[in-house]
């Protein structure tokens, strides 16, 4: 199941993190991933643990779960 969408000039993943808890966690996960190439837009929820992710094309799950990992946190997958 993938929470992928395309449009003309990006991608939006959404994908499952786990042991966020505020906003300094959001803050943390997002930095971290906004690092990546190609990465325009990171918006991390906390309650949801939702990590919803723009860029120019598909991400590689591993860089996504490495940048996740750096901040402290785990990836569970994609929404």
């Amino acid at each position: 199941m993938s929470a992928q969408t395309d449009t003309s000039a990006s991608v939006t993943t959404v994908y499952q993190v786990t042991g966020m808890s505020c906003g300094h966690c959001e803050g943390s996960v997002s930095a971290e991933i906004s690092q990546l190439p190609g990465v325009t837009s990171v918006k991390a929820v906390a309650s949801s643990g939702e990590v919803t992710v723009v860029s120019a094309a598909p991400l590689d799950d591993e860089a996504v779960r490495a940048a996740v990992d750096e901040a402290g946190f785990e990836l569970a997958g994609k929404a």
